[in-house]
């Protein structure tokens, strides 16, 4: 019967909670004073499988028909075409994060609100399926302070990487800092996959890497000594072999797709002030990106407080263009507190939101205000 149950139900709960009890002798019900070295477990501290440092890298099986085999799954799957639209591809945004907690006590916590940033941003783009044109790569630690803008998608029809950047700092002066892969664009076709193939044995760890750095030294502008990196290797591979990848790869420079946050940080209210979104540039920077500053690390190339304060600053920036459609703006750049700058009212569809977001021109699907 019901009481039964009841009994039953009483004595498995109690029980659960003596083992519970039993397994763990510590009451502490404090999470920052817990060590949450106690529950996890690094993989590092068993065997685990390293390649050979001394053979070549490889991302796996080499595959030839890639274009081939797109071409027959878009012919067999006419609902999801990689184009919505006339100069509207389907783009997948892709970011990374640490397999394990960061280093300092903070990091994670930035790294999310970086997360929920691009989540934002996408939104904004409807661009969430996964049949896609582009691959659109963006580092964790930047984040999106133009809500408004839209790629030139028609300047990139005859391109299948895109990347930030200065043609004669890469090909006339060999400079390893000619471009930015914090945030690149890669069209999902054989080319690309070519592409990877041939940056990829410069990454893993190990002699190979520290030996290529050292090539990457010797060839590259001002490169200091250190193991080989994602950038230089791109930058070396368009230099030595231009006629191979050269003719495919857009370096973009009218606008932020990668914009060095110590630039930017410090004139967001001149911004506020004089610009608007939608522009993408320096007067309003698409993408602000934290390099050097490692939030996930132990320690960075510059100071804790101020990444940490213009991370702050770039995010509510970045924030303050999704809360106006809902008539709320931060305090301030450096406040996580909001405030209403609108007034309520009974006809909520009928508010024109400042910014145009709430029903962008630029969507790739229209969604109906009844639905």
């Amino acid at each position: 019967d019901a009481h039964s149950k009841r009994v039953e139900s009483r004595r498995l709960l109690e029980e659960a909670q003596n083992d519970a009890a039993q397994g763990d002798n510590n009451d502490n019900k404090n999470y920052a004073e817990f060590d949450i070295a106690k529950i996890l477990i690094d993989e590092e501290e068993g065997e685990k499988e390293k390649p050979d440092p001394n053979k070549p890298y490889s991302l796996g099986p080499k595959i030839s028909d890639w274009d081939q085999q797109i071409s027959e799954w878009l012919k067999t799957n006419p609902d999801f075409p990689n184009f919505i639209g006339p100069n509207k591809p389907r783009v997948l945004l892709v970011t990374g994060s640490s397999p394990k907690p960061c280093e300092n006590p903070v990091g994670d916590h930035y790294l999310l609100k970086s997360i929920k940033n691009k989540i934002d941003y996408c939104r904004k783009l409807l661009l969430s399926h996964p049949e896609i044109e582009f691959l659109w790569w963006m580092d964790s630690d930047a984040m999106f302070t133009d809500m408004a803008y839209e790629l030139p998608w028609e300047r990139y029809k005859d391109f299948n990487m895109v990347m930030h950047g200065w043609n004669e700092m890469v090909y006339n002066d060999k400079n390893w800092i000619g471009l930015n892969t914090g945030s690149f664009l890669l069209r999902n076709c054989q080319w690309s996959l070519d592409l990877l193939d041939a940056w990829a044995p410069m990454g893993p760890k190990g002699k190979v890497r520290e030996e290529a750095g050292k090539i990457l030294t010797r060839e590259l502008k001002d490169r200091p000594v250190f193991e080989a990196d994602d950038q230089s290797a791109i930058v070396y591979l368009l230099v030595k072999e231009r006629a191979k990848w050269g003719e495919k790869v857009y370096l973009e420079n009218a606008y932020y797709l990668h914009g060095y946050w110590g630039i930017l940080v410090d004139r967001y209210e001149e911004m506020i002030e004089n610009y608007h979104p939608g522009l993408g540039d320096h007067r309003w920077p698409l993408v602000t990106h934290f390099v050097g500053c490692k939030p996930c690390g132990k320690f960075g190339d510059y100071s804790v407080e101020r990444c940490l304060r213009q991370m702050d600053r770039a995010f509510n920036f970045g924030d303050n263009q999704i809360l106006q459609m809902y008539g709320f703006t931060h305090k301030s750049l450096a406040s996580r507190r909001v405030k209403r700058v609108r007034n309520e009212t009974g006809n909520p569809l009928e508010v024109k939101d400042e910014f145009g977001l709430l029903h962008p021109s630029f969507k790739a699907v229209k969604v109906s205000a009844s639905s």
